[in-house]
């Protein structure tokens, strides 16, 4: 801690400063942003833009220009497949190249998850991933959205959208094998208990951040679902 000469720390002289600029929570918009160029870097089946761009600081002085790559994937659903009845929930095994340097495996457990195709809905992707990658018929009315989150805001555009699906598991059997050839998908269906999932969590098996966030939620809420 640094010690100004007349003995006093800097933490008082810190509050002032920083009680100088109230700003509320979440005031700012984008308004506050000012977006100069977007330059494509590189674009296959995703993309690489080059942001330049500034921004208003909380101080109301603006940043310098600045530039910024940002990977634009498109957003993408999720689906946390929950049987109450049975309390049984299904989670999915698939190789993932983002993994490869996981000291463990690159397969990884998962719930069913897929992207937008054009001018769907998210309820829409949800159904359509949840029979392409589980064999799942769900409905419109069997799914309960949780929440929308930016995984890595910091370096993607990427939105996710997770959904509880109520479902029933009675013709679903572990080691069942789905997924399109055509998109080179071999996922393996994983039906385990709540607890038996959350132990998984535990341990530390469980890597992937959306499965993570449903599952934390599913283990707080379990016992208010009908």
């Amino acid at each position: 801690m640094k010690i100004n000469n007349d003995g006093e720390d800097n933490n008082q002289s810190d509050d002032k400063h920083s009680t100088a600029n109230q700003v509320d929570m979440l005031s700012f918009s984008h308004k506050q942003v000012s977006v100069k160029t977007i330059t494509n870097k590189y674009h296959g089946f995703f993309k690489i833009n080059e942001y330049t761009l500034q921004h208003q600081q909380f101080s109301g002085q603006s940043t310098p220009i600045f530039n910024r790559e940002i990977f634009e994937r498109g957003d993408a659903v999720v689906v946390m497949p929950y049987d109450i009845a049975r309390d049984k929930v299904l989670l999915i095994e698939q190789f993932r190249v983002g993994a490869l340097n996981n000291k463990d495996t690159p397969w990884l457990l998962e719930f069913v998850a897929g992207m937008f195709d054009v001018n769907e809905s998210p309820e829409e992707v949800a159904i359509r991933e949840a029979k392409e990658e589980a064999n799942l018929n769900l409905r419109t009315q069997d799914l309960v959205p949780l929440f929308e989150f930016y995984p890595s805001p910091g370096g993607t555009t990427e939105k996710l959208h997770l959904y509880l699906a109520k479902f029933d598991s009675s013709n679903v059997c572990s080691g069942q094998i789905y997924g399109l050839p055509e998109e080179n998908e071999d996922i393996l269906l994983h039906l385990v208990s709540r607890t038996e999932a959350l132990t998984l969590l535990s341990q530390g098996k469980i890597t992937n951040a959306a499965t993570i966030i449903g599952l934390q939620w599913l283990a707080i809420n379990y016992s208010t679902l009908t």
